[in-house]
């Protein structure tokens, strides 16, 4: 599918609300970066706004305005070919930062 020229509609309300949740994170994050850089922050403190600030459930609903967007605008299989791009994203999973089974010899 080619989706260089495609375009999809947001309501702007929606929009709105995407682009200011994702401006706290960008914004906030890099603050956080920066004060783990000079030692003045920790991964707690990563968690912490992460929690106290709902980061994953606003991402969530994030995801799902443009997933509506999507489905409003697309076919089913074009949706299938951009599930099927969904699963190819890297995730967190317990194992981060160590080797898998596989890779340990």
């Amino acid at each position: 599918m080619d989706m260089s020229s495609r375009e999809i509609r947001l309501p702007l309300d929606e929009a709105v609300a995407v682009l200011l949740d994702l401006n706290e994170f960008v914004v906030s994050l890099d603050r956080l970066g920066s004060r783990q850089g000079c030692g003045a922050a920790d991964e707690y403190t990563v968690g912490k706004f992460i929690a106290d600030w709902d980061v994953a459930r606003r991402l969530a609903r994030a995801r799902g305005v443009i997933s509506v967007a999507l489905d409003q605008e697309l076919s089913v299989e074009e949706r299938l070919e951009i599930d099927d791009l969904g699963e190819q994203g890297r995730f967190y999973t317990d194992n981060v930062g160590y080797p898998s089974p596989d890779e340990s010899s």
